[in-house]
């Protein structure tokens, strides 16, 4: 049984029934069937399908929102912010998946009136049965990412909901099935880990992750013994090198903004800050007035900008990460604690005088905690910058375009900014190296990996 739990009061919200090892056995065997004849269906009436669930969470948006808010702690505002991006995120998908679809002659290489002797043709197969592993902080965003074109494609879907987000995911599932996505197309599958342990024992075609790099090294060694397809998108430590050459006012105020929305849970959140020591001290003040500026409370409440933490048991890493960092020297100049009263609120937190020997600077925050460190010159920085396991995102603000391609040349990252953060377009890929993972979701790549290709060799009779 789930018990979901509101992290702005603590109080309780529902219980649901969470799946069994024969229920998901069940569910796998009726996808499995449902999906053979969801494949044979026109792209036209899939994509229909899409489109009439894209309207559906434009009508009920204050609704989800509202939803979403109540489980999770987001503001009603970001919340809104990302459904609405989710409908951008369907529109790139509905104008760009049919054409990787479509067979691809390769021999001969231009048409011909005559058939020729012998001919070559790459065609593309939707995987067959996916699971769709979804993460809590943007379970919109990540699930979309996911079961949007591997419907679209003719996959099935497996579609497991954080359990901090079931409710959520559940409303998701309603408006697909309502839609006109097959309900044993695309099934909900409802639990904690175990429940997604036990969805990875079925014969499946791909498994799709967001969260933890140590839940994504058990899921890689599940699927393995499949020989499953696997994209895992693991979170990261990512670094921002602030140049001398900066508007240090809006410069602070955009790093902020990168560190402390969603209050610091999100995969591509700003983690590390280093500083050129020539505007080390004005960047640092500029920084901590604009996150004194930020309105923490009440996530239903307008203006609103730093809600609760969704999950209490994150308390525990953020104080190790602070008493760590004040036993090795750091300052901290705002913050530092939980806030009194019920809720999971911490108090945006900013340190200076931070280093590598320090947990705060090496290890995955996921709160509203950052460290700020002064570094000498470019390659201070980027000796920092790549000073870690993870390799999500990494960025660059300075006015000197050059310069930015010449230090994010260097960065071993999915992804790198030049003057923006914590940013995702459905236009290019989301991936991770190293221990932020493996595969990739969005643009074209997000299409093509729902897809396996056949060669077909067709030789004309003598």
């Amino acid at each position: 049984m789930l018990h979901i739990e509101n992290p702005t009061d603590e109080s309780h919200i529902k219980d649901i029934e969470t799946d069994t090892p024969d229920s998901i056995k069940d569910a796998f065997l009726r996808a499995k069937r449902a999906q053979k004849e969801w494949r044979k269906r026109p792209y036209q009436e899939r994509a229909a399908a899409i489109s009439s669930f894209r309207d559906a969470l434009a009508a009920d948006e204050d609704e989800l929102a509202r939803l979403l808010t109540q489980e999770m702690g987001k503001p009603l505002g970001q919340a809104l912010g990302e459904i609405r991006g989710t409908r951008a995120r369907i529109d790139f998908f509905l104008a760009h998946t049919e054409q990787f679809l479509r067979q691809e002659q390769v021999l001969p290489t231009e048409d011909t009136e005559d058939l020729p002797a012998m001919r070559e043709v790459i065609s593309y197969d939707p995987l067959g049965v996916v699971a769709n592993i979804s993460a809590w902080n943007y379970p919109y965003f990540v699930g979309s990412n996911v079961f949007i074109p591997a419907l679209l494609t003719g996959n099935a879907v497996l579609y497991k909901p954080s359990e901090f987000t079931t409710l959520t995911g559940l409303a998701i599932v309603e408006r697909l099935h309502n839609a006109g996505i097959p309900k044993d197309v695309c099934i909900a599958v409802v639990g904690g880990g175990d429940v997604g342990a036990a969805l990875l024992n079925q014969p499946l075609d791909g498994v799709f992750f967001t969260g933890s790099y140590a839940t994504g090294k058990k899921i890689l060694s599940a699927a393995a013994q499949q020989m499953m397809k696997v994209q895992l998108e693991l979170g990261g430590k990512d670094p921002v090198y602030i140049c001398d050459d900066v508007d240090v006012q809006q410069t602070a105020i955009s790093a902020a903004e990168g560190a402390f929305y969603n209050a610091g849970q999100s995969c591509c959140a700003i983690e590390r800050i280093y500083v050129h020591k020539d505007i080390y001290e004005p960047f640092v003040e500029a920084f901590v007035e604009a996150v004194k500026d930020y309105k923490v409370g009440d996530p239903m409440e307008e203006g609103t900008f730093i809600g609760p933490l969704a999950r209490g048991a994150q308390f525990e890493v953020l104080q190790q990460q602070i008493d760590d960092a004040q036993a090795k020297g750091a300052t901290c100049l705002l913050g530092g604690t939980p806030l009194e009263g019920k809720g999971h609120f911490f108090a945006p937190t900013v340190f200076r005088d931070v280093n590598h020997d320090m947990l705060l600077m090496k290890d995955e925050t996921f709160g509203p905690v950052i460290g700020i460190q002064a570094v000498e010159n470019d390659a201070e920085a980027i000796e920092k910058m790549c000073d870690t396991e993870y390799g999500l995102t990494a960025g660059v603000f300075t006015q000197d375009m050059q310069r930015a391609e010449a230090i994010l040349a260097e960065m071993d990252t999915g992804s790198v900014y030049w003057n923006c953060c914590d940013r995702v377009s459905p236009r290019l890929p989301w991936t991770g190296r190293n221990h932020s993972g493996m595969g990739s979701t969005l643009s074209h790549i997000g299409i093509t990996t729902f897809l396996k290709p056949k060669a077909w060799h067709m030789r004309r009779p003598a």
